[in-house]
Formats: C-alpha cells, structure tokens, sequence
C-alpha cells in the first residue's frame, strides 16, 4: 500500500471549503469558483468521466467538473432537504431524493425543470439507485418499503414492504437485475429487482448498517456499520456468489463509518476500497488483507 499512498499524495488535488480548488504539487496556483451548494453538502455521485452530481440541504442539485471544480448546472424543485443523488454513466439523467418524500429526475442536457416525478413514499427517500441503462429506478424510504419505478413513464412497477426495515441506502449490480441495500435493522439485503423480492439476506451484524457499494465486477459488495468509542462503525465485504458469511472486515474507525466505496483498479494496484467515518478520517483499505494506506 505504500505505493498508493504515494500515487494518492502526490497526485490528489485538495478541495476547499471556500470553494478554492489547490492545484497538484506544492507551488501549485488555486482558482476561485462559487460554491455549488448554498448550505451543506448531503450527497454526491459520478456523472460522467469528468462530471460529478451533487445534493444539499438547500435543496437543490448541482452538477460539477471534476476538473475545474465549478458547477455547471443547478437544479431547483424539491420541497425539503435532497438527501441522496445518483446517475446511470451510461445516459445524461440524474436522480435526487428528498425529505419531501418525492424522487425527481433531471435531464444533464434538458431544462432546468424536473423530467419525471416519482412520488410514493410516506417518509424521507433514503435509498436511490438506477439500472445501468437508466430504465428502471428502485427506490427505498424510512417507510420500510422499497420501489420499482420506470424512468420513461414515471409509473411504479412494484412496491415491497417488510417490517422494521428503515432503508438506508441502495446501489444496483453492474449487469445484473439485483440491487444492494442497507437497513437501520443491521442487515443486508439482496433484491432480485425483477419481482421485487429479496433474494439473500446477509447475516445481521451488530450495528446500523449505514451505507453498501458494489464492485465494477458484480462480485463483490461492502456494508459499513454505525458505531462510537471504537466500537463497531466496521467496513463488511460480502461475497454476492457465496453468501453464506462475510469475506473480510475493515476495523479502525471510532465513530460511525458513513460511507464505503470499491476504488477504481489500476495495473499495477492491489483492489482497494475507502470508508469514511464521522471521526473526521477517511481510511483507505487492502481489499484482500483490510490492511490500511
């Protein structure tokens, strides 16, 4: 991992609060952009290569190069707080979910108005993820349900609910009809989006899980855990082709680890991931040993 870390040190551009952007390398000159949130940031996501999407407590939904670090368009129609965003990389649509109970969809290249309405939850939206080709949209809540709806027609196709299942967050299977999601319950559920029904539930861990991602290659997805002095706020890696158990834990975190994502593979890089914690750190992982960068 000392080689990452050194890639990652000399090649990471830092992000101001002030809405500066630093530039690589130590005598490096910063550019002033305005900030793209007027309040604090809830969510972000990939758009596109060089394009990210982003949600805020103002409300609104902004889309930003990675690049120059201005934002490039803002959009403005929930009711309440945006509390998850996300996009397919294959088509120029964004998603948002609010604590107005609503999910909206954008057009990247379209007006400034919301596409398509997806109303239907009776609490906060909490969980979002799209199909990898932008078809199809599965949606989870604070209600204990989970919904399927059709990004054309804005109709929803299936509405599951189970008991206590306070949902989190939710991410799709590259190439696959299932869909990853984490519950206040501490479990972690595969849905066959298909018919709508849980396909696996992993063995329940002992805190919150808080958020899930999934590997480019379908093999793999992680859970990370609520947690405070040191107990739990763990990173689970499961395996989605034998899911009898966990794979590997990731434990350093004091507080709750709020966010856990699989890192791009390089050539001649060992599989990583990265968690980030209410402990002010971000961590990053050997995916196979859980030794820390």
């Amino acid at each position: 991992m000392g080689k990452l870390q050194s890639k990652i040190s000399y090649h990471t551009t830092k992000y101001r609060a002030d809405g500066s952007v630093g530039q690589p390398g130590p005598a490096g000159a910063s550019q002033q952009h305005s900030p793209a949130h007027t309040d604090a940031v809830t969510s972000v996501a990939a758009l596109k290569p060089d394009l990210c999407v982003s949600g805020g407590r103002d409300k609104s939904v902004a889309v930003s190069s990675w690049r120059s670090g201005a934002a490039l368009r803002r959009f403005i129609g929930h009711e309440r707080e945006v509390t998850k965003v996300t996009s397919s990389l294959d088509s120029n649509r964004v998603f948002s979910a609010s604590r107005d109970k609503t999910v909206m969809m954008w057009e990247l290249q379209g007006t400034s108005g919301p596409s398509q309405h997806f109303p239907g939850h009776d609490l906060v939206v909490t969980g979002l993820a799209v199909s990898p080709d932008a078809s199809q949209l599965c949606t989870g809540s604070r209600d204990n349900t989970v919904c399927k709806w059709d990004t054309e027609t804005g109709e929803c196709l299936g509405r599951a609910a189970i008991s206590r299942n306070l949902v989190t967050h939710l991410c799709w299977v590259p190439g696959e009809p299932y869909v990853i999601q984490t519950s206040e319950d501490k479990t972690t559920r595969v849905w066959d989006s298909r018919e709508l029904q849980v396909a696996h539930t992993f063995p329940a861990k002992q805190h919150i899980q808080t958020c899930c991602d999934v590997s480019q290659d379908g093999r793999y997805c992680l859970s990370c855990s609520s947690g405070s002095a040191g107990h739990g706020a763990e990173a689970t890696l499961w395996d989605l082709r034998q899911t009898r158990g966990r794979v590997c834990e990731y434990k350093g975190h004091f507080q709750t680890t709020t966010s856990c994502v699989f890192l791009p593979r390089g050539p001649t890089l060992a599989p990583s991931i990265a968690t980030s914690s209410r402990d002010s750190t971000v961590k990053v992982w050997d995916q196979d040993t859980a030794g820390k960068g």
